[in-house]
């Protein structure tokens, strides 16, 4: 159950990062330009604006997703842990528009948004203080709801904290745990 938290918190902090800071300027990884490169080779034609769930998570799109996400194992932590990805770009994380997917899914599809502009619209609706995108519609539930304890990165891409244990320092997000495993040279990809 400690999965479900962790994505949870993770959505709710890259939805109010993309929501505070241009996303076109957001860096995800170390390696976002490959990552966004081998994307865009492997799947040139993917909309990613609002995906199809079958372009995903049927058997056929599962056998052309893996050697893609394969390549990351090793070059990012946790590569195939369980994120909450959104359908709809212009939407924020909802029931109906939420599904779950490998951490580097996750990062090639919210990397390729951001680099085309697809994101871009969450943050000008937040910003203008426009009520709908990211809101949630009538008869949606929200997925985690709360707000406290994230952190964020604001404009320069300097960190502000509260309690949650998620980091982001120049718009990437790593957790405390992850941080100090890295410090005291220990690596959890497994």
């Amino acid at each position: 159950m400690a999965w479900a938290m962790r994505a949870m918190q993770h959505a709710e902090v890259y939805y109010k990062l993309i929501s505070s800071v241009d996303p076109q300027f957001l860096k995800l990884t170390k390696v976002d330009d490959q990552i966004y490169s081998e994307f865009r080779k492997s799947f040139e034609k993917l909309k990613i604006d609002v995906l199809d769930p079958e372009e995903l998570k049927s058997e056929t799109a599962k056998e052309n997703w893996r050697p893609f996400c394969l390549k990351f194992e090793g070059l990012v932590e946790d590569f195939n842990y369980g994120t909450l990805l959104r359908l709809d770009s212009c939407k924020g994380y909802t029931e109906e528009n939420t599904i779950f997917a490998p951490r580097i899914q996750f990062l090639a599809i919210e990397i390729a948004r951001n680099r085309e502009g697809y994101n871009t619209a969450v943050y000008k609706a937040q910003n203008k203080g426009e009520k709908g995108v990211g809101n949630r519609d009538k008869g949606e539930k929200e997925v985690g709801s709360g707000g406290s304890g994230e952190k964020e990165a604001d404009s320069e891409g300097k960190e502000n904290e509260a309690d949650s244990g998620e980091k982001v320092e120049n718009g990437a997000i790593d957790s405390e745990d992850e941080k100090e495993e890295s410090d005291n040279g220990e690596d959890k990809s497994q």
